[in-house]
């Protein structure tokens, strides 16, 4: 029984010891940089778009297609814009339009006709994230453009000041 009582404390003795220890502690300095910035990215092409038919008496039908998205993030707090310009100008007779709709807190300009010169399409935002905008591209055609095949154009979007 004694041998039990001595084990009994020797145990609380040894818990306490490793208790009674004074704790240590460590440091360390984390340094870190948060940049402004401004990001865009779309879902991908849109369809062909192909103008074929029109009402007698009336202008070539256009085109649409309101299958891709976009997505915005900027971190700026100072109103920014969504800009869109093509890489080369259209054939005479012929205009490429692009509508985005807007993240929260932003305004559409609605449709835009593009040219090489950037023209807003999105005006407004700032601090945002939002994805799964809805983009329309929109084909038009007067009676006198040329025909073409599978010709193409280059849209570039832009976030800024």
């Amino acid at each position: 029984m004694f041998n039990r009582y001595v084990l009994l404390i020797a145990t609380f003795l040894m818990i306490g010891n490793e208790v009674l220890q004074a704790a240590t502690t460590a440091t360390a300095t984390v340094t870190y940089t948060i940049s402004l910035f401004d990001a865009i990215t779309v879902s991908g092409n849109p369809a062909a778009l192909t103008i074929n038919t029109a009402v007698a008496g009336s202008a070539p039908t256009s085109a649409t297609d309101a299958t891709t998205t976009y997505a915005v993030t900027t971190t700026n707090s100072t109103a920014r814009k969504i800009t869109g310009a093509i890489g080369s100008a259209m054939p005479t007779g012929v205009t490429l339009s692009i509508s985005l709709a807007a993240p929260t807190g932003g305004t559409s300009t609605g449709s835009t006709a593009m040219s090489t010169t950037a023209a807003s399409l999105v005006t407004g935002i700032s601090n945002i994230a939002q994805g799964s905008l809805a983009i329309t591209y929109t084909l038009a055609a007067t009676v006198s453009a040329a025909a073409a095949t599978a010709a193409t154009a280059t849209v570039t979007y832009t976030v800024g000041p």
